[in-house]
């Protein structure tokens, strides 16, 4: 396993622009209403927490969230939401995986498909990207001052499969079940969590030239600005 090519890893870096905020803020609600379905207290329900987690790192008001779980329970009005997984060819053959929530996976895969192809990319059958990939629990530290050799002995401690550095940033990767229990393991040693979430990691990722590269970029920008996509994971090594 070489890293994790996970588009959020980026944009999560960008300044976030009011118009953006807001947009996030939605898709955010749609993975916490999602979540709520398997219980209303984070206390028990695992993705529950992990996704007000993910919604108070990019300072989410607390109205919102209890509104989305809320929806998410039924006990006020909301859209009917349903979970997707698309795979697709990207530009340079390289491998993408595209999960989202939608309230019309018709109308998001007719979209989805126009986007990659105004992209050199296209869809894939269902399996036939996946199989490169591993889902993996992601967890992000920043090592802010401290020896980056003495954390990574404090993550492997704390129980990580393997470790991959983003310039400051450590990415710890654990089995799906054993993320939650990693990360407070990972707390009591001090370290900061950016971000903790169940993702698709490459089993290896791929060089590829640099104008592929940008083109990839620029199909992962606009996959992005679909309102329905939450995530999008890629095997291509984009530093």
């Amino acid at each position: 396993m070489s890293g994790h090519s996970h588009w959020h890893g980026i944009r999560h870096k960008k300044e976030i622009e009011d118009k953006k905020r807001a947009q996030i803020f939605s898709k955010l609600a749609r993975v916490i209403s999602v979540a709520a379905r398997d219980g209303t207290d984070p206390e028990t329900n695992p993705r529950l927490r992990m996704a007000i987690e993910r919604a108070k790192e990019f300072r989410m008001p607390n109205e919102n969230i209890e509104r989305a779980i809320q929806r998410g329970a039924g006990q006020i009005e909301g859209e009917s939401l349903e979970e997707f997984t698309f795979e697709a060819i990207g530009p340079g053959k390289i491998a993408i995986i595209i999960e989202g929530i939608t309230n019309n996976k018709n109308r998001t895969l007719n979209e989805i498909k126009n986007i990659l192809v105004k992209h050199n990319g296209k869809l894939a059958q269902e399996g036939s990207q996946r199989w490169m990939f591993q889902k993996l629990g992601i967890i992000s530290i920043d090592v802010q001052n401290k020896k980056k050799e003495d954390v990574e002995l404090e993550a492997i401690e704390a129980g990580a499969e393997d470790l991959k550095w983003q310039d400051s940033i450590l990415e710890v990767y654990t089995k799906p079940d054993q993320l939650e229990k990693v990360k407070d393991n990972l707390k009591k040693f001090g370290l900061k969590i950016e971000s903790a979430t169940l993702g698709w990691v490459p089993n290896e990722e791929i060089e590829v030239p640099e104008e592929i590269k940008k083109q990839a970029e620029k199909l992962f920008e606009a996959l992005d600005e679909n309102d329905d996509v939450q995530e999008i994971y890629s095997n291509i090594k984009l530093s």
